[in-house]
């Protein structure tokens, strides 16, 4: 089993801790047990006390006799009981008679609190009497002027008695055992997390596999839960960046593709005129319109390649601020007139005109031209083009489609990836750029929503796509 000095560490720390307090524990409770049966012994002599002063009367003579007499009626083992004058002369002690011998007692602990407060306790004084070590409670009755003292010897018997009950530190030990148990096979799942996320680092720090059984098997619990998503999410991490340096290598040479086509015309094009100087106007002037519409093209894949990179950085950058949809959607009908004109297309647009979207307004924009855009280019001629919309819940949920040709379904899951085409000869020859559709679902992406694109039944192609209202 591998461990970790954190885990020993924490161990030793949590340890002396739970030590510490099972120590306090231990100490308190025999103070509070012990002071619990000092009370209580306290409260028995108190009440032998009071009952003894209850059979004086008040202004009654104290007489040893009937003094000795009370005691011996009620009698306790080795009881010792002593009367005191509130001036501190012994006036009665069952165990001597001889009062004159007897010192002022007012400065005795017991008195002394008595005759302060009312009662007092003194515990394992030695008396200088007897000779003998005492648990003395005594109680003072100002109405007869004096204190009632009463004391047990305190002997080998009392003080045990007085000893608190041992059976809790056998209990404090099996609760340390375990805690102990418990704290360990913790620390030991902590451990063995900890040692596994060491190797995991230094692993993904030297580019080694993380295919290793020790990187496999976490612990069953949430430690391991956590350990184990850590190493998950890293892979994963990994495995994107790696998927994404596939995609970036096969853009940058879609990227040369589509640019390798208009560069080779217009060079074509441009040395045959440099290389025949006497090239009538005519032909010249179609070559010339040939570059000029080359370029064009150049510059349309151009600017959708800006439009997507601004997109991929849109997460960090975007400024939503609200934009009123129908807007958007009459600027695309104005700018599209000529082309929809062209193809003997209609436009129907059946939205309202408070459908408002909290995004950016150029995005949003090329989501509804980019659609538009592809259905000129490809539903066919005297075709209809309309949109809709209607709300769930926070989101509009627009549907664009037109009753054209379609697609072939084994090409609709994939319409929307860069530079891919249905017909790449026929697209190129239209003038589409391949990245459209691309830049129309990354721009719904950011905007919160989902696009999926059908062929209608009756004929045609229609886009489903979501936009989140705030």
């Amino acid at each position: 089993m591998n461990n970790t000095r954190i885990g020993k560490r924490l161990f030793a720390s949590i340890i002396i801790v739970f030590l510490m307090l099972a120590a306090s524990f231990v100490i308190y409770q025999q103070y509070r047990e012990k002071k619990f049966k000092i009370e209580l012994l306290n409260t028995k002599l108190q009440d032998y006390n009071e009952r003894m002063s209850e059979s004086l009367a008040d202004g009654q003579t104290l007489n040893d006799s009937v003094l000795s007499g009370y005691v011996a009626e009620h009698h306790l083992p080795n009881l010792r009981v002593t009367i005191i004058k509130d001036n501190g002369d012994v006036v009665f002690d069952n165990m001597t008679h001889d009062y004159s011998k007897l010192a002022s007692h007012k400065n005795r602990k017991e008195v002394a609190d008595a005759l302060k407060s009312g009662s007092g306790y003194d515990i394992n004084r030695l008396s200088s009497t007897l000779n003998k070590d005492y648990f003395y409670s005594a109680t003072y009755f100002p109405n007869k002027e004096i204190v009632i003292r009463s004391a047990l010897p305190y002997d080998s018997e009392l003080a045990k008695s007085l000893k608190s009950d041992k059976h809790y530190l056998w209990f404090t030990m099996i609760i340390m055992l375990i805690l102990t148990i418990i704290l360990y096979r913790f620390v030991r799942r902590l451990g063995n997390n900890v040692y596994k996320l060491q190797l995991f680092a230094q692993k993904a720090r030297n580019n080694e596999s993380l295919e290793t059984e020790e990187l496999v098997a976490f612990s069953d619990d949430e430690l391991g839960e956590i350990a184990e998503k850590i190493v998950t999410l890293y892979k994963q991490l990994q495995k994107t960046k790696q998927e994404q340096t596939v995609l970036k290598r096969q853009l940058t040479q879609n990227i040369a593709h589509e640019l390798k086509t208009p560069v080779a015309s217009i060079k074509g094009y441009l040395e045959t005129i440099i290389d025949n100087p006497s090239i009538d106007n005519e032909t010249k002037r179609q070559f010339i319109d040939r570059c000029y519409a080359q370029t064009l093209r150049l510059t349309s894949l151009l600017q959708d390649i800006s439009i997507l990179n601004r997109l991929d950085d849109a997460p960090e950058e975007k400024q939503f601020v609200e934009v009123n949809i129908n807007q958007i959607v009459d600027n695309v009908i104005k700018e599209t007139a000529l082309d929809v004109s062209k193809k003997e297309m209609t436009f129907v647009n059946n939205i309202d005109e408070n459908i408002n979207v909290m995004g950016n307004a150029s995005m949003l924009y090329s989501i509804f031209r980019n659609l538009t855009d592809n259905a000129i280019l490809y539903a066919g001629v005297g075709k209809t083009i309309s949109l809709s919309v209607n709300k769930e819940q926070d989101y509009w949920h627009f549907i664009f489609k037109d009753n054209g040709v379609g697609v072939d379904p084994v090409h609709l899951e994939r319409i929307f990836e860069r530079f891919y085409r249905v017909d790449k000869g026929r697209s190129r020859k239209m003038g589409g750029t391949g990245l459209g559709l691309a830049i129309v679902k990354n721009a719904v992406l950011l905007h919160g929503g989902s696009i999926k694109a059908t062929n209608v039944p009756t004929g045609g192609l229609q886009f489903d796509f979501t936009l989140r209202i705030s």
